[in-house]
């Protein structure tokens, strides 16, 4: 193939799991991505773009993975700041502004409230300081690019945004911008441009079981394992592995012996109703006793907690949330909150593993936490032509995958092929570019819903769609019963679960509620109780009969009730701990986030 960009072949436009696996059978490719998750995502659309023949194959569901359990931000980092990582937040930084631009319908402005503690009503002036030249450090650095500086708040404005924050100890505050996003439909947007726009083949629930090499030892394919079908050989000239934290368990496939480049971090999160912790932007509330932080979220009616930063030892595929976990979070909310947070307003969690780099042998850690490990990314090639690309974050995902395709250009021995994706947007991108950053702190798509439940659905529609809203909608053209909310209380429709289904490669009830919708994360009960209905509404569509029907919704919701009970969450414990975990703490210090260990992912 001539080293320039190809048009997209006739097989661009068709996101259908039967016609990717035939393609992956029968067709040689330049590179194999194995890894949906944003960053496999971001590969693929990079290759492709370039005009390369790309596949992609994912084990479980697009994002199934750290791509759908992250504290969905899309951020410089204010924290690197502090520890001298001026150039990685610069490149953050111009990440973000490039995601705001290509992706205006799934990134959104930020604000984010730094409340002020003090004791008598007096700050640490250190504190103080130590937060103002992090934040003009931050604008300096690019952060301005959103259109908003930081600015300092008063008592009364921080209350304005968080009304039940202890008056007693709040001297102040500082709010600064950053950005957004569902990292789960992103991830999906960046893989379907990569298909519908430029020819990439793709498929979901298609494990790679060996990676196949040539009689001199270069990979030159893999063999899968789809859902559904016998295993079959994919061709392809480089093979790229994007797995996350399961990347050393793809580069043992290739290397023969069991690498440790990886040290996961597992990090949970919490929702509950806004009326529990009424905050209508973002905050960063100050974990005293480990000099972290986490975030609290608005999420329209809905505001989520989190995260957690511990290393992790078990299964990577599962996670658990502890009911320490759940007491970390609701502890750092007590401490500064006047309305105690209890187990029995957790409505929804997740759970997921950060891929961080292990630090490299010989040189020495910062320190033990995982908190401390690094954000940044590397991309190595091993002695087979496999090339790895490991560490990094949700924001920078697309530089990333810029390094990545660039190593595998050179292993193809291609002439370089210039990365298209800078200025490249995604499916559903609406015209012009992100929504300004308003006056006055709060974002457009953020705070309190409107008042008008069609205007709420039509705007959750266009936050998650964008330009595909109407093809989403069409689905009910015959059925306006389609209309109605997935989830009581939740603004999901059951049309999206059909779209999700027919045009979104969505094979299962868990696809549907846990990332094509985030109503699993939103209502893991609500969700539960309606796992048989969406499972009536897809099975049709994927084959099921009626007793397959009742066993996928059956398995679906024992996992979430499960989920629920493991963290100490379920129905029963709840009650009976509803005065117990948090209770009434002591006002939070401001020095905690000041010492510079906030943790902060996106």
């Amino acid at each position: 193939m001539p080293d320039r960009v190809r048009v997209a072949e006739p097989h661009a436009g068709r996101f259908q799991r039967g016609d990717a696996l035939r393609r992956l059978a029968s067709e040689q490719f330049d590179l194999l991505v194995i890894g949906g998750g944003i960053t496999g995502a971001g590969v693929a659309l990079d290759a492709a773009s370039r005009g390369l023949r790309t596949a992609l194959v994912e084990k479980d569901d697009f994002a199934s993975g750290t791509s759908s359990k992250s504290s969905k931000m899309v951020h410089g980092g204010l924290r690197y700041l502090q520890q001298g990582e001026y150039r990685l937040v610069y490149e953050n930084l111009a990440e973000r502004q490039r995601l705001l631009d290509n992706a205006p319908h799934l990134v959104t402005p930020l604000p984010f409230l730094i409340p002020l503690f003090g004791k008598d009503g007096v700050v640490n002036r250190s504190v103080a300081r130590v937060y103002l030249t992090a934040l003009w450090l931050y604008d300096l650095t690019g952060g301005i690019r959103i259109g908003r500086r930081h600015e300092k708040v008063s008592r009364a404005q921080a209350l304005a945004h968080m009304p039940t924050l202890r008056a007693d100890h709040l001297v102040a505050g500082f709010l600064y911008w950053d950005a957004s996003a569902d990292d789960a439909r992103l991830t999906l947007a960046v893989i379907r441009t990569a298909v519908l726009d430029h020819g990439a083949v793709a498929a979901n629930h298609t494990p790679v079981v060996a990676l196949n090499s040539d009689p001199t030892g270069r990979v030159v394919g893999a063999t899968v394992a789809p859902l559904g079908s016998e295993p079959f050989d994919v061709r392809a000239s480089v093979v790229i592995n994007a797995a996350g934290v399961w990347a050393d368990e793809v580069r043992a496939l290739d290397e023969n012996h069991n690498p440790h480049s990886i040290r996961p971090a597992k990090g949970i999160h919490v929702t509950m109703a806004s009326e529990a912790f009424p905050c209508d932007i973002a905050a960063v509330i100050p974990v005293k006793h480990d000099h972290r932080s986490i975030f609290v979220v608005s999420w329209g009616e809905q505001v989520y907690l989190g995260t957690t930063d511990t290393a992790w030892d078990g299964p990577l595929d599962d996670p658990d949330c502890t009911p320490e976990d759940v007491d970390y979070l609701l502890d750092a909310a007590n401490a500064v909150t006047t309305r105690p947070l209890r187990r029995s307003d957790i409505t929804g969690l997740w759970s997921g593993l950060r891929p961080l780099l292990a630090p490299v042998e010989g040189r020495s850690a910062p320190s033990e936490r995982t908190a401390d490990l690094s954000r940044r990314h590397t991309v190595r090639t091993s002695p087979g032509g496999v090339v790895t690309v490991t560490g990094g974050k949700l924001t920078t995902y697309r530089k990333m995958a810029e390094d990545t395709v660039d190593a595998a250009v050179k292993v193809l021995g291609r002439r370089s092929l210039r990365c298209v994706t800078k200025d490249l947007r995604l499916r559903g991108a609406t015209p012009g570019g992100h929504t300004p950053a308003r006056p006055g702190g709060v974002a457009p798509d953020h705070g309190a819903p409107p008042d008008d439940e069609a205007v709420a659905v039509a705007a959750h529609l266009a936050r998650r769609y964008g330009t595909e809203t109407p093809a989403v909608l069409s689905v009910a053209d015959d059925d306006p019963e389609l209309l109605e909310p997935l989830v009581p209380g939740l603004h999901y429709l059951e049309a999206e679960a059909l779209y999700a289904v027919r045009e979104e490669m969505a094979l299962s009830v868990a696809d549907v509620l846990d990332r094509r919708t985030r109503a699993s994360l939103r209502d893991a009960r609500g969700s539960a109780d309606a796992a048989l209905r969406v499972a009536s509404l897809i099975g049709p569509e994927l084959g099921w009969d009626g007793e397959r029907i009742h066993r996928e919704a059956a398995a679906y919701a024992e996992r979430l009730r499960a989920e629920l009970a493991r963290a100490g969450l379920d129905e029963a414990t709840a009650a009976e701990q509803a005065g117990g975990a948090g209770g009434d703490a002591p006002g939070a210090g401001g020095e905690a986030f000041a010492a510079g260990q906030g943790s902060e992912r996106g």
